[in-house]
């Protein structure tokens, strides 16, 4: 208690830290307000009835921050730009220009890449808005609208999915922790309130060990990601003594610390990003007259979260978004290579490509344990739930996991800076 006191007046006494936190803090009202903002046309009842029956939606408010609830004019989110991130990340494996400029070109490099990455939000987010739209217009929700009025809410929901790209990166370059996932846990954070509200309403009694199987389970979630998030591989690395006149130099040994689990959170929103597809294409179609487009959007309805399918491509999509994640943003060769040109190595192998072979290795290794949590935290509650048959289980281990991985980064990240003034 008393190191926490300690670290709370450490960031409030640094002018820069504290400017950092309040900033975050800023930007997440700005956030608020903007997703308490609606889109003109809206039948409130007939949202609220719809909201409750489609576990879809439920998942993709997720992402928007919770402004699907009351479909605000952010009522996107991060969607468009996470997936405008998946796609230029996988175009790096296939297009070597692209390669280049991410590992190769340095941070004006990095920057040029991230603009790529804006530029498709704009497209996708036209994309995801004209389904997301037709689809609640065919449902009643979106009501007396002409064609002028659809056009005028296309254009907002895309303004809003821009303006909450534009502030999360803003939140990355002047805060604390990466913006896009601070956004979708306050999201998360906003609606527990009225979760609990809704739990302590339909309480029941004879359903207490389910409570308490989930109690557990909860408990359990956040310890697992608190072990595998801190866990570390150390690979001692030796410095090799110079001597410079009648000095020696250097002769220390310290370790690269290598993390179970190098992605975070983030191939659990690479994988429900992709796995919305098929469930927001199937709502679209569900509207058509042609026999065929109704039996495609039926069999793409039935892939709920509930069916064993869903939960083994959710399950394999983190995997491999897992191990992708890791490869795009560690590079064991660069790291090679910046050892050999500080005079260090790894004891009993050769520096250069045998020292890159060697942390790949044990990369590869370890990642396969942080993929493989990663998995089962992901499709656990989708078993608690076919188990016990209470439908809320099936977002709360994703928005658990996200909230504890967020909270995570931002302690570690804080501590960072606190241990850098202070010495």
């Amino acid at each position: 208690m008393k190191n926490f006191l300690h670290k709370i007046k450490m960031i409030w006494s640094d002018k820069s830290l504290r400017n950092k936190v309040l900033f975050v803090l800023f930007a997440l009202i700005v956030f608020r307000l903007l997703s308490a903002i609606p889109i003109p046309g809206i039948d409130t009842q007939a949202l609220e009835t719809f909201l409750s029956n489609n576990q879809f939606f439920g998942i993709l408010n997720i992402f928007s921050g919770g402004g699907l609830s009351n479909l605000s004019i952010i009522m996107l989110g991060v969607g468009p730009y996470i997936t405008g991130s998946i796609i230029m990340q996988l175009l790096t494996i296939m297009v070597p220009a692209l390669k280049r400029l991410y590992h190769e070109e340095g941070d004006a490099g990095k920057k040029k890449f991230t603009q790529y990455s804006r530029l498709l939000t704009v497209p996708l987010a036209a994309i995801q808005g004209f389904s997301l739209l037709a689809i609640l217009e065919t449902q009643g929700i979106l009501v007396n609208l002409t064609s002028f009025d659809r056009i005028v809410n296309l254009l907002i929901v895309v303004g809003g999915a821009m303006l909450i790209m534009w502030l999360g990166e803003l939140i990355s370059e002047f805060g604390i922790g990466n913006g896009v996932s601070i956004i979708i846990f306050a999201g998360i954070v906003s609606a527990l309130p009225s979760s609990v509200g809704q739990l302590l309403f339909t309480f029941d009694v004879a359903q207490i060990p389910m409570y308490l199987a989930f109690l557990v389970a909860g408990i359990l979630v956040i310890a697992g990601v608190v072990v595998v998030s801190e866990a570390e591989r150390p690979i001692p690395v030796t410095y090799a003594k110079r001597i410079r006149g009648m000095k020696v130099y250097g002769g220390g040994s310290t370790y690269l610390p290598l993390r179970v689990n190098q992605a975070g959170v983030i191939p659990i929103i690479f994988a429900l990003s992709i796995l919305l597809f098929p469930q927001m294409i199937g709502n679209f179609l569900a509207s058509s007259t042609n026999a065929i487009l109704l039996k495609i959007s039926g069999v793409l309805l039935g892939f709920q979260q509930t069916s064993p399918l869903y939960a083994v491509l959710y399950f394999i999509l983190v995997f491999l978004f897992t191990y992708f994640y890791t490869a795009v943003t560690f590079d064991p060769e660069a790291l090679s290579n910046n050892l050999q040109k500080n005079g260090a190595f790894i004891p009993g192998i050769r520096p250069g490509a045998s020292t890159s072979a060697y942390i790949s290795k044990v990369l590869t290794r370890i990642t396969l344990l942080g993929a493989v949590f990663l998995g089962l935290i992901a499709v656990l509650p989708i078993i608690m739930q076919s188990v016990t048959g209470i439908t809320a289980l099936a977002l709360g281990g994703t928005a658990l996991l996200i909230v504890v991985s967020v909270v995570l980064d931002i302690i570690k990240k804080l501590d960072a800076q606190i241990s850098m003034r202070e010495y």
